[in-house]
């Protein structure tokens, strides 16, 4: 007879499941972990990351994080485009179906490109910011005199259109839809 009640002979254990929640967090550093703490994803986006070593998974992390994206897709496409001695095991090719291994190299140079050219982004987002908030307060301050607008009227209106949407937009994100 079982010491347990009758209630929990029926529940069925995923014993599988069990340990792969254990063992979720196993090869992953400490960073990683903290940046992910508060996010939603598949346990296999961990299974992805655990391949890279410690400074490709906060990288893969901090990009994750950054463009909000926590999928499973995305997660492997980072690893695809992981260069070899950035991965736990660098003799272990990588295997992706329906993927050449030229294929594979021409991915993790794009993705290497697109990645760069977002950190870059991402470094000059501040000062875009600034700049842009400092340079919508100056024009709103010279529309906030009537010559000036009188004259802009007459010889530019298209510029004084366009002096009027900036002033109008909150955010870069606004800017760009004005462009």
């Amino acid at each position: 007879m079982s010491a347990l009640p009758a209630a929990f002979d029926a529940t069925p254990l995923n014993i599988e499941s069990i340990r792969r929640k254990r063992d979720l967090l196993e090869g992953i550093c400490p960073e990683v972990v903290e940046i992910l703490k508060d996010q939603h994803f598949a346990i296999d986006v961990m299974r992805h990351l655990r391949k890279m070593k410690s400074a490709r998974q906060i990288e893969c992390a901090e990009l994750m994080a950054s463009v909000n994206n926590y999928s499973v897709n995305y997660a492997a496409a980072l690893l695809a485009a992981t260069p070899p001695e950035q991965l736990c095991d660098p003799d272990r090719p990588k295997k992706f179906r329906g993927v050449s291994a030229e294929q594979m190299a021409r991915m993790e140079q794009e993705m290497s490109l697109v990645q760069s050219r977002f950190k870059a982004i991402e470094q000059s987002y501040g000062s875009d910011v600034l700049n842009m908030v400092l340079a919508r307060g100056y024009i709103a301050k010279l529309l906030g005199n009537k010559a000036v607008v009188s004259y802009l009227r007459r010889n530019q209106p298209d510029f004084l259109d366009e002096f009027k949407a900036i002033i109008a937009t909150a955010s870069l994100d606004e800017a760009a839809l004005v462009t």
